[in-house]
């Protein structure tokens, strides 16, 4: 059990809900926490997000954008953002993570995924939210992470700098294939446990969006590789295919052959960062329970690792990280 902070209460109190206390729902890898609000049939989900660590107004801004292309946002009831909360809609607690446990159709969740990327990129000039590039610097940040962390767990010391710049130039080399058909809007964390299936809705507001407050201005092909790559569930083939499919029909003036490039760079990159990420989350934050998707993680990554165009990439990470470091689900066995 754990509790907002203890100005929260004031917020609540200023904005409908006095004497009501918020009862605590699943947090996230960030310093964010959430809390659900009920009131009959009048719910709400309290964000706390404590600055300096977290900043609401992105979420807010982004928010706003979707909610005026039709998609489904959660809308903004109160705010304040020199301390961190956001009172926001209740979507409820049907993500497709637990659709699917559920014996949801697996297909049509995804394709409706999709389907909201597509109606999103249709409009990479409305944009008008203040959100950073998707940029080769913070493509290298990110990537970064797996000398950072998930090396140094397995080794017992920091990777040597010569190999770290090895690393990072080979990946430089391959950024560019990910620019095709131009910059959108990338929700970045696009994946089954931000994703709700919303009933009585239809179209794409049938599906709801989450966690979207770190997104950047790139790649158009990231946000479908992190929905068909997922390190938390295993995608069907033949669905990924389907995904994929599905976008290139929306957009017939794309190279199909240079879009699925893109997707396997930025599902390698992304990859790559999660396992760094999850390390980092067991032993600078405590929160051991990431590691558990380290074995997917891998096996993702080196699938992608694979494509032709990743030769250089796979070529140092054969050199520099052994397969049994790849195969271990944990860290055990970690100098």
């Amino acid at each position: 059990m754990f509790d907002p902070r203890p100005a929260a209460r004031l917020f609540l109190d200023s904005n409908g809900w006095r004497g009501f206390e918020p009862a605590p729902l699943a947090g996230d890898a960030s310093f964010r926490r959430y809390f659900r609000l009920i009131d009959g049939k009048r719910r709400a989900v309290l964000m706390d997000a404590p600055p300096p660590q977290e900043d609401i107004r992105p979420f807010a801004a982004i928010a706003a954008h979707l909610l005026a292309l039709g998609l489904s946002a959660p809308r903004i009831l109160a705010k304040d953002p020199h301390a961190g909360f956001l009172l926001i809609e209740d979507f409820g607690d049907e993500t497709y993570t637990r659709a699917l446990a559920a014996g949801g159709d697996e297909s049509a969740l995804y394709l409706l995924a999709i389907d909201v990327l597509v109606a999103l990129h249709r409009h990479p000039a409305q944009v008008k939210v203040d959100v950073p590039a998707y940029d080769d610097a913070v493509l290298d940040r990110e990537a970064s992470l797996l000398v950072d962390w998930f090396l140094p767990a397995w080794r017992g010391a920091a990777v040597p700098a010569g190999d770290v710049r090895d690393y990072l130039a080979a990946w430089r080399r391959v950024y560019p294939l990910t620019r095709v058909g131009g910059a959108t809007l990338v929700l970045r964390d696009y994946h089954v446990d931000n994703l709700l299936r919303l009933p009585g809705r239809s179209g794409i507001a049938a599906c709801g969006l989450l966690d979207f407050q770190d997104a950047l201005i790139g790649s158009r092909a990231y946000d479908i590789a992190s929905l068909v790559e997922d390190v938390r569930r295993d995608v069907t083939p033949a669905v990924a295919r389907a995904c994929v499919s599905r976008y290139l029909e929306a957009f017939p003036d794309l190279p199909r052959t240079e879009f699925e490039t893109a997707i396997a760079v930025l599902a390698a990159q992304r990859n790559a960062k999660i396992a760094g990420i999850f390390v980092r989350l067991a032993r600078r934050d405590g929160k051991p329970q990431y590691l558990k998707h380290l074995a997917r993680t891998w096996r993702l990554l080196e699938g992608d690792l694979a494509h032709p165009a990743l030769a250089e990439v796979r070529a140092w990470f054969d050199a520099h990280v052994p397969a049994a470091w790849r195969a271990a689900p944990a860290l055990e066995g970690a100098r």
